[in-house]
């Protein structure tokens, strides 16, 4: 059997499983990766919203994330929820002298439910510290909004945010949520440093089952980049998962439902003979 490949997830914790670490972790395992975490804040939330948050501190994420690190070697690293500065900095300063590769940024700035998860002082911090450490950067329309300072109506003002967000250091840019602009297909656009792009589509589904799908491309990205694929391969698989784990969501809760994780795992599994090990 070929040898595991480790991932790691500094994130939050939601603790009714939808989103946030234990997303990750499911999504990770899906791909045949063992999974590790490191978690940045306690947030209090469910299917309908959050209710607020205790942060970790930096220290204690730099030291979770360091002894991890000094154990296992990690073929890629997500970020998610990183609620302040000093977390991101102890992120930054951690994967910069650990060297760490593959390094996937979600810029988790506010949940489904409009409960800002970050604020500006630290929205700025990541910017500053670990857009240039990152692969990728996978904002969707609101944050990149957020981020870029534009208003995003159109798939040129999508490929002008990326541009901008491109010009604060990382290596590319996925642009997630063009549903929003047209309503005919859930579309994505994937950027490069180097003035490149391309275009995922995949069906529109009409669902609430939208809790932690952020979390779990972004967590697939990952997994499929530490299994050797190529960017631009592993987000349309990614793409691709999150789509079926929609569409057969298990309709759980009174809010926004998890996608259905364990299902689609089953399923690639027996498609490719390798997740899910």
């Amino acid at each position: 059997m070929a040898e595991k490949k480790v991932c790691l997830t500094i994130a939050g914790l939601d603790p009714s499983g939808g989103a946030g670490i234990i997303a990750d972790i499911k999504t990770f395992s899906a791909f045949g990766c063992f999974a590790a975490a490191a978690i940045s804040s306690l947030t209090f939330q469910n299917t309908t919203g959050v209710f607020g948050a205790e942060h970790q501190t930096g220290e204690t994420v730099r030291k979770q994330v360091a002894a991890v690190m000094d154990d296992f070697e990690i073929a890629a690293v997500k970020t998610g929820m990183l609620p302040t500065r000093e977390v991101i900095e102890a992120v930054a300063d951690t994967i910069r002298e650990r060297k760490a590769g593959n390094i996937v940024v979600d810029p988790v700035v506010r949940s489904t439910s409009g409960f800002d998860l970050i604020d500006d002082k630290a929205l700025g911090a990541l910017i500053e510290l670990l857009f240039p450490l990152s692969l990728v950067v996978t904002p969707n329309t609101q944050e990149a909004e957020r981020i870029s300072g534009m208003v995003i109506h159109s798939p040129e003002h999508i490929a002008e945010a990326a541009k901008v967000i491109l010009s604060m250091g990382p290596r590319s840019v996925l642009m997630k949520g063009g549903h929003f602009i047209d309503g005919q297909k859930a579309t994505d656009y994937l950027f490069f440093a180097d003035g490149t792009s391309c275009k995922f589509e995949a069906d529109l589904i009409d669902s609430n089952a939208t809790h932690g799908t952020g979390c779990t491309l972004a967590a697939a990205i990952t997994a499929n980049l530490a299994l050797g694929k190529e960017l631009s391969e592993a987000v349309a698989i990614a793409k691709n998962f999150v789509t079926e784990a929609i569409r057969t969501a298990p309709k759980l809760g009174r809010g926004h439902s998890p996608i259905n994780i364990p299902r689609v795992a089953a399923a690639f599994g027996q498609q490719t003979g390798k997740l899910a090990e």
